[in-house]
C-alpha cells in the first residue's frame, strides 16, 4: 500500500504500453530542449495517437500504475497521480516485507530526483524479477529515464538507449538524436553517486566503507540523499536489486 493512495483510483496501467502513442506521451517532454523541440513522428506515431495515449495516462478517474517486478521481490512502482490541480509521476521502490514504498522521484512542479543511478537503471532494465508487470528489457528501460540522473553514465549509454527506442519502433533516423536528447535532458542535472563512507563528498574521500551497498545521491533535491531506513538484510537485498551489492 501506498501511504496517502488508499482512496484514490489507482489501476494498473501495464496495458497502456500497446497504445500507439504510449511512448511519445511519456517521454517526449523529457527530450526538450533548448535547440530541440520533438515531436510525436520521432517515436514513429502522430499527435492524435500521442494525444490519445495522454489522455488515458492523465485520466483524473483512472491512475495507471506501472509496476517493474525485480529481484528479490522488489518492484518499482510508477504511479500517475492525476489530481485535476496537482498532477504528477511518483516513482517509489517497494517490497512486501516493508512498511511502506520507500520514494525514489516525483516529476511535478515541486520535483524531488533523481531518483536512480545509471548503472542502477541498467541493471533493473536487465534483470526483471518475478510478479506481475513489465518484464520487458526495453521497456524497462525506457519507463526509467525520466529519473536518471548522473554525472557518470557508461560510455555505451547512449547505444543502449537507442537500442531500446529501435525496439519501440523509433524511425532509425531519429534513434541517435532521440537517445542523446533523453539522455543530455537538463531536468535533475547530472548528479554524483557514491557509497555511504566511500568517496562521500561528505567524508573528505575516506575510502571506509559503512558496510551498505546502496548508493547514496549528492543531489540536494533527490530522497535518496539519506538511506531508506532498512534493516541490514533488507539493505543488502536492495543493493542486490539495484546492482550495487557487488
Amino acid at each position: 500500500m501506498i501511504i496517502g493512495c488508499e482512496t484514490d483510483p489507482l489501476i494498473p496501467g501495464e496495458n497502456l504500453l500497446a497504445l500507439p502513442g504510449f511512448w511519445a506521451a511519456y517521454l517526449m517532454w523529457l527530450a526538450e530542449g533548448e535547440d530541440f523541440e520533438p515531436e510525436p513522428e520521432l517515436f514513429g506515431v502522430d499527435g492524435a495517437d500521442a494525444d490519445a495515449a495522454y489522455t488515458r495516462l492523465s485520466d483524473p478517474a483512472a491512475w495507471p500504475i506501472l509496476r517493474l517486478p525485480m529481484q528479490h521481490g522488489h518492484s518499482i512502482l510508477i504511479v500517475h497521480r492525476n489530481f485535476t490541480e496537482d498532477s504528477g509521476i511518483d516513482y517509489y521502490v517497494a517490497h512486501p516485507d516493508w512498511d511502506q514504498p520507500r520514494s525514489l522521484a516525483s516529476i511535478e512542479g515541486h520535483f524531488a530526483g533523481p531518483g536512480l543511478a545509471w548503472r542502477e537503471l541498467d541493471h533493473i532494465a536487465r534483470h526483471p524479477g518475478d510478479g506481475p508487470g513489465i518484464t520487458d528489457p526495453n521497456a524497462r528501460l525506457l519507463l526509467l529515464l525520466p529519473v536518471l540522473g548522473d554525472a557518470d553514465l557508461s560510455a555505451d549509454a547512449t547505444a543502449t538507449v537507442a537500442g531500446a527506442l529501435t525496439a519501440i519502433g523509433t524511425p532509425p533516423e531519429a534513434m541517435a538524436t532521440l537517445a542523446e536528447a533523453l539522455l543530455d535532458h537538463s531536468f535533475w542535472g547530472g548528479e554524483t553517486w557514491y557509497l555511504e563512507g566511500v568517496d562521500s563528498p561528505l567524508s573528505g574521500g575516506s575510502t571506509e566503507s559503512h558496510g551498505s551497498r546502496v548508493l547514496l545521491c549528492a543531489g540536494t533535491h533527490s530522497p535518496r540523499i539519506v538511506r531508506f531506513g532498512l534493516s541490514p538484510d533488507q539493505d543488502e537485498r536492495l543493493a542486490e536489486a539495484l546492482g550495487t551489492a557487488g
